[in-house]
């Protein structure tokens, strides 16, 4: 009988384990960025299935990592033949994401426009519970140099002289008063690109990163497909 290949084996296990600790960093990364958004504008993150689908798709390779390395070490027939019919259906989820992705990536706009119109509301809201979203976005237009959400300043309604930290909603920082930046209103300068722009480009270019990762990761996959089977056969030949 022949034997299992120890480069076949070790090669599978160093695969699996590197695969697992990148799966962990991009897998943080992925929920950094989703708790960011949620926590600026609300249920915007949940207008994205995929970005939830991929989260999760992340979580399961992270086990089925740990159970390639153990199948390969213990040369388990049963861990080997799991971690296959595991990777193979992600892999099929994983595509389908993908392709959704690109299907529906000219529909972000029409999306994105209607859970923006439910947070102007938040920015003309006095309630108390409304303040921390005014703060966080107020920031976020600072960061970006825009102001309000889909209509400029005229979002922010009665709370438009609301003073944050140090200074009014919307207000041009020194330098940054020309044309194209600024616009007077109300008797002050302020920022007059509306921030729903900013968060559209965004989430554009960042759902085509996140289409490349999910392409990407399913070539590597097809690798630990083909390597999962060879040892599984080697060792059934054992």
């Amino acid at each position: 009988m022949a034997g299992v290949s120890s480069c076949m084996k070790y090669s599978m296990f160093i695969f699996n384990f590197l695969f697992w600790v990148r799966k962990c960093v991009v897998l943080m990364s992925e929920c950094w960025l989703c708790s960011i958004l949620n926590n600026l504008l609300k249920s915007l993150c949940s207008l994205f299935a995929g970005v939830d689908l991929l989260i999760a798709v992340g979580s399961i390779i992270m086990v089925l990592g740990f159970l390639g390395c153990c199948g390969a070490i213990k040369e388990s027939q049963c861990m080997l033949l799991l971690f296959f019919i595991g990777l193979l259906l992600i892999l099929i989820l994983q595509v389908t994401a993908g392709i959704l992705g690109a299907v529906y990536r000219s529909q972000i706009e029409t999306s994105v426009n209607k859970t923006l119109l439910e947070n102007v509301n938040t920015l003309q809201s006095s309630a108390e519970e409304s303040k921390v979203f005014q703060e966080k976005f107020q920031k976020f237009e600072t960061m970006n140099k825009c102001c309000g959400l889909l209509n400029g300043p005229a979002d922010w309604g009665k709370n438009f002289h609301t003073v944050f930290g140090s200074s009014k909603v919307c207000t041009c920082e020194l330098g940054d008063e020309s044309a194209d930046l600024c616009s007077f209103f109300q008797g002050r300068y302020v920022y007059k690109r509306p921030c729903g722009g900013v968060v559209i480009e965004y989430l554009k270019d960042h759902l085509l990163i996140i289409m490349g990762i999910a392409f990407g990761l399913a070539v590597i996959e097809i690798l630990g497909l083909g390597f999962s089977m060879s040892l599984y056969c080697q060792i059934q030949k054992k």
